[in-house]
């Protein structure tokens, strides 16, 4: 199925966003002031096959090695933090539409398959059991990208007719069905519109929805027409890679234009010395790239293991499913003390309106703070697991 205007392989949609970067790069001040990516951005990524790289064929997408597409993530974002953002978290979303029933997929993408769909996992919603499906309502934030988007999938516990909870699912949640909250008043990853989500009560069918007890199980109905091995992979391996990997993209960039600038910096305080010539200089960048490139490569590296046991049709094993949240985090961590040594070794310049560093400092621990990073928890269940104890199913 081909549309117009598509890229058809992996290959052309990353030759067609790098040629897009500059722009994104000159848009970043928008962005910010716009508290939004600017939608000439999203319509570029659009028109250059970003947001259906991993969505199903059946649907014009590439259902693509999830490398290749986070490869493009991380060099978006090494050009516009908040950019890089929203494509990681509104691209990542088809993959998990692929896993609902063959109904739901065909109300997003049936007319249109470049329909982009939002997201606020958190289960601050609640669901009511009712015939056919569920009764959902609540608030949900940080629906980065929502402005741009035509569904949403809301996070919710299920409450059965006494009252009690008897699952976790997301809901899937047409655009005419729910309110975008303006909130969105930050100081960093300004530019992503993560705005609230309300939802007055509305009825959702269970075709719509997904319990996270089976994605936790690596399945979904979805699974029945969409048969790539790409649908196989475990959700929170997919998604929290989603959140590391604009933040590793943030610190290759942040580095590009450290480099840059010690290369032409003079030091007034060491009578003229030229930066570039200061052996201290010359470590912490050594450092700071060694981080970096530690981060990315942990990353893709245990992507690739799941994605080689899911092609020789073995369960991954849970060891390798708590690597993956222990480099995430860890490479998160990674990530941000390269851009503290940079942005501590870079001089006032680095301090100006409109460079990168800056904002990639605001930008990267805003990112930070994102749940997918706690670390503690993640470190705790690989640790625990080491160690021959109970494992929290948590987010594996």
């Amino acid at each position: 199925m081909f549309y117009y205007g598509a890229m058809t392989t992996s290959q052309g949609v990353l030759d067609a966003v790098r040629d897009l970067l500059p722009g994104f790069r000159e848009r970043a001040d928008e962005a910010e002031r716009l508290r939004q990516v600017p939608e000439q951005s999203v319509k570029e990524l659009e028109e250059a096959g970003m947001f259906r790289m991993l969505q199903p064929q059946r649907y014009g997408g590439l259902e693509a090695d999830p490398v290749d597409f986070f490869t493009a993530i991380k060099e978006i974002a090494a050009a516009d933090a908040s950019t890089g953002w929203i494509s990681s978290v509104v691209a990542v979303h088809p993959w998990q539409i692929a896993l609902v029933a063959d109904e739901a997929q065909q109300a997003v993408w049936g007319a249109d398959p470049n329909v982009r769909v939002s997201s606020s996992y958190a289960p601050t919603g609640k669901a009511v059991q009712t015939e056919g499906g569920y009764l959902l309502s609540g608030k949900w934030s940080f629906s980065s990208g929502s402005a741009h988007c035509a569904w949403v999938l809301l996070g919710g516990l299920v409450f059965n007719a006494e009252g009690n909870v008897v699952d976790f699912k997301t809901f899937l949640v047409p655009r005419e069905k729910y309110e975008i909250v303006d909130v969105w008043n930050v100081v960093g990853l300004r530019g992503t519109g993560s705005n609230d989500i309300v939802v007055a009560e509305t009825f959702v069918p269970e075709e719509f929805t997904l319990s996270m007890s089976e994605t936790g199980r690596c399945y979904g109905p979805g699974q029945a027409v969409n048969t790539n091995n790409l649908y196989k992979l475990p959700f929170h391996s997919l998604f929290t890679t989603t959140i590391t990997t604009p933040i590793i993209g943030m610190a290759s960039g942040a580095y590009e234009e450290h480099v840059e600038m010690q290369r032409s910096r003079v030091r007034a305080s060491y009578i003229g010395e030229k930066a570039s010539s200061d052996p201290f200089a010359a470590v912490r960048i050594a450092r700071a790239g060694s981080e970096i490139d530690a981060a990315w490569a942990l990353l893709m590296n245990n992507l690739r293991e799941e994605m080689a046991h899911v092609e020789r049709g073995e369960k991954i094993p849970l060891k390798l499913r708590l690597r993956v949240r222990r480099d995430q985090v860890l490479g998160t961590q990674r990530a941000i003390d390269a851009i503290d040594a940079l942005f501590e070794a870079s001089g006032g310049r680095a301090l100006a309106e409109g460079t990168y560093l800056q904002r990639a400092w605001r930008d990267a621990h805003a990112g930070r703070v994102h749940a997918a990073n706690d670390p503690e928890r993640a470190l705790k269940m690989y640790g625990d697991l080491e160690f021959g104890h109970k494992i929290d199913p948590g987010m594996y």
